[in-house]
């Protein structure tokens, strides 16, 4: 259940969800500061605003389990691709410890989550990317599920719908975790040449290997407000050119106005910009 995805661990509390659906969780507590603005927000405020500061529109990372809980229809999501085990392949020091503890602290088996749901009363296969798992990273298993994701959605003729936010590639499985970039990249064209709509949103932040490969293969790519979207961090280009970038030079914001992505939706009105975009597909499908 939705519920088992949530941290479990009592020291990381974030949010209060409500409890009317056996998919909800209470994950309680402050949040703090806003760090872009600086304003103390409340619990609660935090609950009525999706996690985005009521002051200035900063946008709180979210879990999978809250993305989840947030963007679908009450009771709609059933998780798929369950059970699929991270291997150490390279025997890379203590990349086991590091994938148990990452399980053990946020309840996850991996840093992907994918599944079948209502998004506005439009079915969908989704996808979704929790950085509080090894910052998000792709690796051999997270590759396979995503990969999956749009076998599934092909086979069951629906769109899919893929919330990204990572790290990119997850360096301790080596060639094979870059291999990834390849596979879900060739999932998504296969998945394109059957006419089936693609949906990516970026959240803050997608970076890597994720950036280059199916986050941005989409049929429509958008991002949340303030979101970074770049294949490298800023600090390794600075330190590469010896040169200072500008403000808010990955940000979703400059993607925008250069081309990158189609559109920028606040998190409180994503969920009815999606059933909107898929609804309008279906129609449009259905019309040829």
């Amino acid at each position: 259940m939705l519920k088992d995805l949530f941290n479990p661990n009592p020291r990381k509390k974030y949010i209060t969800l409500p409890a009317h659906t056996e998919y909800s969780s209470a994950v309680q507590g402050s949040v703090g500061a806003c760090p872009k603005c600086g304003k103390l927000n409340r619990e609660e405020d935090l609950e009525t605003s999706f996690k985005v500061c009521p002051e200035c529109g900063y946008h709180y990372p979210l879990t999978a389990g809250e993305r989840i809980w947030i963007m679908t229809d009450e009771n709609s999501f059933r998780e798929i691709n369950k059970g699929l085990q991270t291997t150490d392949p390279l025997a890379f020091p203590d990349y086991a410890e590091r994938v148990s503890k990452a399980k053990e602290d946020t309840g996850l088996e991996e840093a992907v989550i994918t599944g079948t749901a209502a998004v506005n009363g439009e079915d969908v296969v989704l996808g979704v990317m929790d950085t509080r798992f090894l910052m998000g990273s792709m690796g051999s298993v997270a590759g396979e599920k995503i990969a999956r994701a749009f076998e599934r959605a092909c086979a069951e003729r629906m769109p899919l719908v893929f919330f990204t936010a990572s790290g990119g590639a997850r360096m301790q499985e080596g060639m094979l975790s870059l291999m990834q970039m390849a596979k879900t990249s060739a999932a998504a064209a296969r998945f394109h040449e059957e006419g089936l709509l693609y949906i990516s949103v970026l959240t803050h932040p997608t970076t890597g290997g994720v950036t280059a490969s199916f986050a941005t293969l989409a049929d429509m790519i958008i991002a949340e407000p303030g979101a970074m979207v770049c294949f490298t961090g800023p600090r390794v280009i600075e330190q590469t050119i010896h040169q200072k970038i500008p403000q808010g030079f990955q940000q979703a914001e400059l993607l925008l106005e250069r081309g990158m992505i189609d559109e920028i939706v606040p998190r409180r009105e994503m969920k009815e910009f999606l059933g909107k975009v898929i609804a309008l597909h279906k129609v449009d499908s259905n019309a040829f």
